[in-house]
C-alpha cells in the first residue's frame, strides 16, 4: 500500500478506493483501530455511488510510524483532564492526527474531502473541521463524543474490556476476541466475524504500545465543547444505542453542541459498524454528502 511523508516526518500508510477525480470522502479510524477495520465492502459502497474513499492508518497503529518508548503518562493526563489541573506533557495530541489527515490529502493534492471518523476518528474528524474548516466539504462523526467528560462515558464493563491489556501471542489475541462483545450490537454482535478480524489485525501489524498515547491525546485535547459550538460545517452525527464504550449521550450531546446537526440514532448498532446496518449507513452519508455538495 502507498504511503504519504508528511513535512511533520511522519509516515502515513492509506489507500484509495475509486476515482480520485469522483467527490473524495476521508475515512478516519478510531483507537487503536487500523485501517482495514473500514471494511473493504462498506467502502465499496460508497464508491459505487460515485464517490471516492480514502482510508488510512492513524500514527502509533497499523503501518504508520510508531513512536516507540515515548512516554504516555496515561494516568496523569486522564486526572489532569477530570480534575482540570495543568496537562503534563504528551508525545501528540488531537490536532496533530487531525494534521496527518490532512497531510494525506496534501500528498493525494485534494483541496477539501467530506470527513469521516468512528470513535476516536470521530473525535479526530470533529478536530480536522475546526482546524481545518476550509478544506472540510461535511463531517460525519460516528458513535463518538465531543470532549465533554460528563457524556458518553461507558459502562464499567466496556472501560474494562477496552483498558485491560491484549494477550500478546496471536492464538489467545484471536481467543479474547470475543470480550468486545460487550459493546457490540445486541442484534448483529457475532463472536466469529471479532475472531476473524482480530486475525487480520495481528497479522497486519500487531503493535499495543500506541494505546497508551492514542489514549493520552484524547484526554490531552480539551478544547473541542466550546469551539464546536462554533463550528460552521455541514455535520451528520450517527450513534447506537447499543453502545455501552461511547454511550449514547455522546452522539446526542455531539449533535447538541454543534449548530444545525443532523442526529441519527440506530436501533441495533452498538460500538461496531455491523453489516446489516451498512445500507443504512451509505443512505445517511450519500445522503448529507449530496445535500451539501
Amino acid at each position: 500500500m502507498p504511503r504519504a511523508s508528511l513535512s511533520s516526518g511522519i509516515e502515513i500508510e492509506y489507500d484509495v478506493m475509486g476515482d480520485l477525480a469522483h467527490p473524495p470522502t476521508l475515512w478516519i479510524m478510531g483507537f487503536t483501530a487500523q485501517m482495514i477495520a473500514w471494511p473493504d465492502q462498506l467502502l465499496k459502497m460508497f464508491v459505487d455511488r460515485g464517490l471516492c474513499a480514502i482510508r488510512f492508518d492513524n500514527r502509533d497503529c497499523g503501518l504508520s510510524t510508531k513512536f516507540d518508548g515515548v512516554p504516555a503518562n496515561t494516568d496523569d493526563v486522564i486526572k489532569a483532564a477530570l480534575l482540570g489541573d495543568d496537562m503534563p506533557p504528551v508525545a501528540y495530541t488531537l490536532h496533530d492526527m487531525a494534521a496527518d489527515a490532512r497531510g494525506v490529502l496534501d500528498h493525494l493534492g485534494i483541496e477539501k474531502a467530506h470527513i469521516i471518523g468512528a470513535s476516536m476518528g470521530g473525535m479526530i474528524a470533529q478536530t480536522f473541521a475546526l482546524d481545518y474548516p476550509e478544506r472540510t466539504l461535511t463531517l460525519t462523526s460516528i458513535m463518538s463524543q465531543p470532549g465533554d467528560p460528563t457524556v458518553g462515558q461507558p459502562t464499567p464493563e466496556a472501560a474494562e474490556a477496552l483498558l485491560s491489556p491484549p494477550p500478546l501471542d496471536r492464538e489467545s489475541y484471536i481467543a479474547a476476541a470475543p470480550k468486545y462483545l460487550v459493546w457490540a450490537s445486541k442484534k448483529y454482535g457475532d463472536a466469529e466475524v471479532l475472531k476473524t478480524r482480530a486475525a487480520l489485525e495481528y497479522d497486519r501489524c500487531f503493535y499495543p504500545e500506541g494505546a497508551g498515547r492514542q489514549l493520552a491525546a484524547i484526554y490531552s485535547s480539551t478544547d473541542r465543547p466550546d469551539r464546536l459550538t462554533k463550528l460552521n460545517v455541514p455535520t451528520l452525527v450517527i450513534h447506537g444505542r447499543d453502545d455501552t464504550l461511547i454511550t449514547p449521550s455522546g452522539g446526542e450531546r455531539t449533535a447538541e453542541v454543534i449548530p444545525n446537526a443532523q442526529l441519527l440514532m440506530l436501533d441495533d448498532m452498538g460500538h461496531d459498524l455491523p453489516e446489516p446496518l451498512w445500507p443504512a449507513f451509505a443512505d445517511a452519508i450519500c445522503s448529507h454528502i449530496k445535500k451539501h455538495s
